[in-house]
């Protein structure tokens, strides 16, 4: 093709949102048009004239297009340095005009890992764009030349840029690094969905061996920033809400409606999702004659949880466990708001209160307190639903940590009584759901319950008999005759012994200290029945 003296821009996105609007304004900017397939087509269609791809490059597309825009005739353009003058020359003798502008986007690889059915392996790589990449990332690099599109909410700005001749070095970098992000989380979405097919997600086994052997060999993520939050953890640190692409509008905790109030902060959300998650895990079909859960955290430790015959009943018992905590706290229940549940609630200062739906008339009574945020996490059927294991990271300096986080494991055929008493059945059903909300406080953790609802909770300590007398100290009268449950051994008998001054009549933990018999051998003094699990429950 004859060189032009025009300059040129390349447009070749899958998302055509906005493109002609863009295409008309770098036409009448005085732009060549070059495209390609089914935007070249959209373009022409729109009365616009478009050079195709082939004409630049003198070779047709082949393989169904597979192969069109890798070509020097391309490529040349967008990786000329035209501050250097060996390449601006060479660019010349080639008889390639320059390319200024690209708006590229990239096939959805991420919607198509989602398919349902899912799309069979070699479907699925038909998704993984070749050109795209190649195209953005020679854009992105040679930014001080070449200006890079690969969001279509930067179009108007781009072209108000150019009116202007405003196009500062700043903005190129910009749109540069938005562009490098842009194949960076292409690139990480291809690699985890490959890595949880070929070699499988650690999170769907609970063989220990199994989960390890299926760990990624390289950490990657691909998340995308959904807002600015407030402030962080305190006033002086910045903060931000990601998304996980593959996350489900409305029902996670990032992409639930939010209303009332003003918007949440970092604390909001990091104390929400403790909330959520033990609720998720109160919800289920083990307790079926208790159908509602309630949930009360503070500072990321429940301070209060409870089942119930109704919604009232489980946040009664649930307040009732230390309702001096409870004061700006955040609150989950799994069934929707009932009117009798909003005006208990009404006068409770609270942070955030979320639920899988609200009765009529609930929102009004909730929100008449100006900084209340409801949050409606939609779930099947109305009712939360408990979560499979997942594999979660931690990061520490110099890297990150990685585990599959605990599930429900349990296996209470296999737990053993060690004690010359045994708990009764009822006793039993007590130390499952105390089992249950210990998964979710800091370590170390003590949880006493009266029947379904916990009376006291010992969180975070260094010292586990510390964390026995904290929770002691919160059931007060309340614990006499309790259960009570620990996330790992008793490594001496003083636990014992504080457990028995508060009135625990019952204790399951994991067991496995070298002073076992030493703790049975107290609880047997003391008329205490023990239960091993056999399973530790560290949260850090």
């Amino acid at each position: 093709m004859a060189p032009t003296s025009r300059p040129r821009a390349l447009l070749s996105v899958y998302d055509k949102t906005g493109i002609i609007e863009f295409a008309r304004g770098l036409d009448k900017l005085g732009f060549e048009l070059v495209s390609t397939g089914g935007t070249a087509r959209k373009l022409r269609d729109a009365g616009l004239e478009v050079i195709g791809v082939s004409d630049v490059t003198g070779h047709p597309e082949i393989f169904d297009g597979r192969v069109k825009s890798l070509h020097p005739a391309i490529h040349g353009p967008l990786l000329c340095r035209l501050e250097k003058e060996a390449d601006a020359e060479g660019l010349k003798e080639l008889g390639y005009p320059m390319i200024e502008v690209v708006a590229c986007n990239l096939y959805p690889f991420s919607d198509a890992a989602a398919a349902q059915p899912p799309l069979d392996d070699l479907d699925l790589l038909e998704m993984v764009d070749i050109g795209g990449p190649t195209m953005v990332r020679a854009s992105a690099k040679n930014h001080l030349n070449v200006v890079i599109a690969c969001d279509p909410s930067d179009y108007s700005g781009i072209i108000e840029s150019l009116e202007s001749g405003s196009l500062t070095i700043e903005k190129r970098r910009e749109l540069a690094l938005k562009a490098y992000e842009h194949t960076a989380a292409y690139d990480s979405a291809i690699s985890n969905e490959l890595a949880a097919r070929w070699v499988g997600r650690p999170e769907d086994s609970d063989n220990t061996e199994e989960q390890t052997n299926r760990l990624p060999a390289t950490m990657t993520a691909a998340a995308h920033k959904m807002q600015t939050l407030r402030y962080g953890e305190n006033s002086h640190q910045a903060a931000a809400l990601y998304v996980d692409p593959h996350a489900t509008d409305g029902e996670t905790l990032v992409t639930a409606k939010v209303e009332g109030g003003k918007a949440m902060s970092y604390n909001n959300y990091s104390d929400a999702d403790a909330t959520l998650r033990l609720c998720r895990s109160l919800s289920t079909d083990e307790w079926p004659e208790t159908p509602h859960a309630c949930v009360i955290v503070k500072h990321n430790n429940p301070c209060g949880a409870a089942l119930g015959k109704t919604q009232l009943e489980a946040y009664e018992a649930a307040l009732a466990s230390d309702p001096e905590s409870a004061f700006g706290s955040i609150i989950c229940v799994n069934e929707p708001v009932t009117m009798e549940f909003a005006h208990a609630l009404a006068p409770l200062f609270l942070e955030v209160l979320m639920a899988p739906a609200y009765d009529e008339g609930t929102k009004e009574i909730l929100m008449a307190k100006k900084n209340r945020r409801i949050l409606t996490i939609t779930s099947p059927n109305n009712r939360l639903a408990p979560l499979p294991r997942k594999t979660v990271r931690k990061p520490i300096e110099g890297g990150w940590l990685i585990q599959t986080e605990e599930a429900p494991v349990i296996d209470w055929n296999k737990a053993k009584v060690v004690t010359e008493k045994s708990p009764t059945q009822e006793q039993i059903a007590s130390m499952k759901f105390a089992v249950r909300v210990c998964e979710q406080v800091k370590s170390n953790a003590i949880v006493m319950v009266q029947g379904l609802a916990t009376v006291g909770i010992g969180p975070g300590q260094t010292s586990r008999v510390e964390a026995v007398r904290i929770a002691a100290r919160r059931a007060g009268d309340r614990g006499k005759g309790c259960v009570l449950a620990s996330d790992a051994f008793f490594p001496f008998k003083d636990g014992i012994e504080q457990a028995a001054q508060a009135g625990a009549s019952a204790i399951v933990h994991p067991g496995g200290s070298i002073r076992d018999q030493e703790v049975i051998d107290e609880a047997n003094s003391r008329g205490i029945a023990m239960l091993f699990t056999g399973h530790r429950l560290f949260r850090h």
